[in-house]
């Protein structure tokens, strides 16, 4: 199976991102019922609005004090939001180098203002060789773009966006239901379930990854 593209999560693939983290911080701030409303596999509608810029930071953190009833400031609200960020992991972008050789390279991630700004800014402090974004031919960031996986039609707009085809790209992504979404798209998808890494795929050989359909 012969791919020309391949679209890549960026949370947990070039990140490390742990959700448990900004559930202990939320805890920590009086919000017991934190993993309620948000996790790696679900998003309530507040989180979701907030994925895909449809509610601003100023209007995010109003909603956590009015859902929480704890007269908490922005600072903190954000600080407890962005504690599952970690570091990235450069040895994982390394593989992107030699990818764009041979596959045209999408990043596609659910995110937020507030994490992209923390992010960046990480980015810069810790990696800044060269701008990010500059790995890849295409980034595609949830609060920008409007829609978010799993959503099968958040594929096929990117598909459209990009002209490109279904069959010809591979979708790799560390979140079982994000994977589902793609092949409901017809993307072939590889779950990157611990303790796989990109820089472990044999590349010339996919078809040993890929998520049987009969799985779904």
């Amino acid at each position: 199976m012969q791919f020309k593209n391949i679209i890549f999560d960026f949370g947990g693939v070039f990140i490390e991102v742990d959700y448990h983290k900004t559930e202990q911080a939320f805890k920590a701030l009086g919000i017991s019922d934190f993993d309620a409303l948000y996790s790696q596999h679900r998003a309530s509608a507040l989180f979701q609005d907030l994925e895909t810029g449809k509610l601003q930071p100023a209007a995010f953190c109003k909603a956590v004090r009015e859902l929480s009833g704890i007269e908490l400031s922005d600072e903190a609200i954000t600080d407890a939001w962005n504690a599952m960020l970690g570091v990235y992991m450069e040895s994982q972008m390394e593989v992107l180098l030699h990818l764009r050789n041979q596959y045209r390279l999408i990043l596609f991630s659910n995110t937020n203002e507030i994490h992209y700004n923390a992010f960046s800014e990480l980015y810069r402090q810790k990696v800044g060789q060269k701008p990010f974004q500059e790995y890849f031919d295409a980034v595609y960031y949830s609060h920008l773009c409007g829609y978010r996986k799993p959503d099968k039609t958040s594929f096929l707009h990117l598909l459209a966006q990009e002209k490109i085809s279904a069959p010809e790209t591979l979708f790799i992504d560390d979140t079982l239901i994000n994977c589902t979404g793609a092949m409901e798209a017809g993307i072939a998808a590889i779950h990157l379930s611990p303790p796989l890494r990109v820089s472990d795929i044999d590349f010339n050989n996919v078809s040993h990854y890929l998520i049987s359909s009969k799985s779904m």
